[in-house]
């Protein structure tokens, strides 16, 4: 069964409620219906202030007004007016019974899928060929991951696309460095230091920089022997990447990769294009874009070059040409890039461009994020000074955790190292989506593999309490009949009705921690109802059967607001 959430209902009828005593059509949002942090007060509207200042009437008489013609049909009790002029509700008991005992069996827990469905183009991850990754591609796989999860839940079709670094010139280095090695020879165990002897011999090695600058040529021409090489590059690293996506838990695939190359042969049709509508200019010998409203600190028009003073394409050219493909070819109806902040102006130049060319109508959005720090609030590196590979940090992220499980497990060793992958994966990725992902973070293991607060273990633990309650229990009677007696149990059912309202905040802003904070707060409401209202051991048979439907609710929607995020929930721990 799926139905709009509490917040829809209630606003739907205060807008039809305000239309009936003050002849004025407001939208659902309009009525600012949100949850109430107040005790003893479920949700709160604010409507009356904003539409009294409209009406040029006092709010309070505007709120009464509101209140006379409400018809809540049983939802809520009639709302107190308070202060000047706030609508406070509280949900009637029978009905709210009834709504949660209506979610169980509803794989979807009552969220209904968008009846708006969009088509998004979403770029993230983003690696470089013949380079491994590194912490600093954890949160773009890691935030990227769980909307493009969250926005496929929600019924919009997602088309991912891994913008992977695969062209350029230090390509020439690395294939020529490459063919200095036997054919049979040519694995590279270390895509690193690979590079790295690539780059030193570049740099004291004359004849083999020109070799390196002629290959570049070569390859940028379509020479057959050298695109093979390159390919080679190119399956080498992503391979590599594919081991880190498994490990990590994110959903791309190969067929996903929309590589640097890849937008190549589209390039200069993007430039005639903009010569052609007049939006170029030639600025030092390079092709440049200035758009409107951009400029430095000294005042001067900031350009973008789309095509540099010998001819070649940078990467605005190629993320020029990336938008005219998703939205032209590929008929997306919203962009959104999970790029670090730095690259903020970067996007905004880009879509401003983009919109003048006729090649942006729909949304687009850049989403960024901030650093993630190490100890020290500086760049988290290893202690020689050196990028940390996250194949490594997620290595240790399982050995950590395995050390956490086994204080209190009673598994077997197998299981436990089971359990141990998706505790430390879900502790990294955890850490990572539930703060405001515009700021920086501190990574620090005991505080994300912590048994208590606002931690994905301490998710996992609930959830694996749930599934041990419900295994002892033996099974449910058929009927699904939910009764709140104790104050724990009507504030659980309360949280467990919310999860469509923290789907949505976390979706529209693209803002996954707004669904950790909920899936936080619906582990301690479990735990409070568990402290306090014994469950297999109830007063009569009813009343312990409708405490396992509450312990059913909340394990499926821990279970399933976790894979969300791309986080497992495993049944013991």
């Amino acid at each position: 069964m799926q139905t709009a959430d509490v917040t829809e209902e209630l606003a739907r009828r205060v807008v039809a409620a305000a239309g009936r005593a003050l002849d004025v059509e407001l939208t659902p949002e309009q009525a600012l219906i949100q949850a109430s942090p107040r005790e003893g007060v479920d949700y709160q509207g604010n409507l009356a202030m904003s539409l009294g200042k409209r009406l040029g009437r006092p709010p309070r008489e505007v709120a009464e007004l509101i209140a006379a013609a409400l018809e809540l049909d049983g939802i809520a009790d009639p709302p107190e007016i308070a202060g000047p002029g706030f609508l406070n509700f509280v949900l009637r008991r029978e009905w709210l019974e009834a709504r949660t005992g209506a979610l169980l069996g509803d794989p979807r827990l009552g969220v209904p899928e968008t009846t708006a469905p969009r088509r998004v183009a979403l770029d993230y991850s983003s690696p470089n060929v013949a380079k491994e990754m590194h912490v600093g591609h954890l949160r773009s796989s890691v935030i990227g991951d769980a909307l493009a999860r969250l926005l496929r839940f929600a019924g919009h079709e997602v088309l991912p696309h891994n913008h992977l670094g695969d062209w350029g010139t230090p390509f020439g280095m690395l294939i020529e460095h490459l063919l200095d090695v036997p054919a049979g020879q040519r694995a590279i165990a270390d895509l690193d230091a690979f590079y790295r002897e690539a780059r030193r011999k570049f740099d004291s090695d004359e004849a083999f920089a020109t070799r390196a600058r002629t290959r570049v040529v070569k390859l940028q021409s379509g020479d057959e022997d050298t695109l093979a090489v390159w390919q080679e590059l190119v399956d080498e690293s992503t391979r590599h990447f594919n081991e880190v996506y498994a490990l990590l838990g994110i959903s791309l695939t190969d067929k996903d990769i929309y590589g640097e190359s890849f937008y190549n042969p589209y390039l200069a049709s993007v430039v005639e294009d903009l010569e052609t509508a007049g939006l170029t200019e030639v600025s030092d010998g390079a092709v440049c874009v200035f758009p409107e409203g951009f400029r430095n600190r000294e005042g001067a028009r900031l350009p973008l070059i789309v095509r540099k003073r010998d001819g070649g394409y940078g990467y605005a050219a190629t993320d020029l040409a990336t938008v005219r493909y998703w939205t032209a070819e590929r008929g997306a109806t919203d962009l959104l890039y999970v790029v670090g902040t730095p690259q903020a102006q970067h996007f905004a130049m880009l879509f401003a461009i983009c919109r003048e060319a006729g090649w942006l109508t729909g949304h687009a959005e850049h989403i960024g994020f901030g650093t993630v720090l190490g100890a020290d609030g500086k760049t988290m590196r290893t202690r020689a000074g050196k990028t940390i590979k996250l194949a490594d940090l997620l290595t240790e992220a399982v050995t950590q955790a395995a050390a956490v499980v086994a204080e209190r497990s009673e598994l077997d060793a197998a299981a436990q190292a089971e359990v141990a992958r998706a505790v430390g994966i879900g502790a990294v990725k955890y850490a990572d989506l539930s703060g405001d992902r515009e700021r920086d973070y501190v990574f620090a293991w005991d505080r994300m593999l912590a048994k208590e607060g606002n931690t994905s273990v301490y998710l996992q633990y609930a959830h694996a309490r749930t599934r041990s309650i419900l295994r002892k229990a033996g099974g449910l009677p058929d009927d699904t009949s939910v009764r709140l007696e104790a104050p724990e149990e009507r504030a659980l059912a309360l949280k467990l009705l919310r999860f469509g309202e923290a789907l949505k905040a976390a979706t529209s802003g693209y803002a996954p921690h707004k669904l950790c904070t909920y899936l936080y707060e619906t582990a301690v409401a479990f735990s409070r109802f568990f402290e306090e209202c014994p469950i297999l051991k109830a007063s009569s048979p009813e009343l312990r059967a409708s405490r396992l439907r509450l312990t059913t609710l909340t394990s499926q929607t821990l279970a399933l607001g976790l894979s969300l995020l791309g986080i497992e929930a495993p049944e013991r721990l």
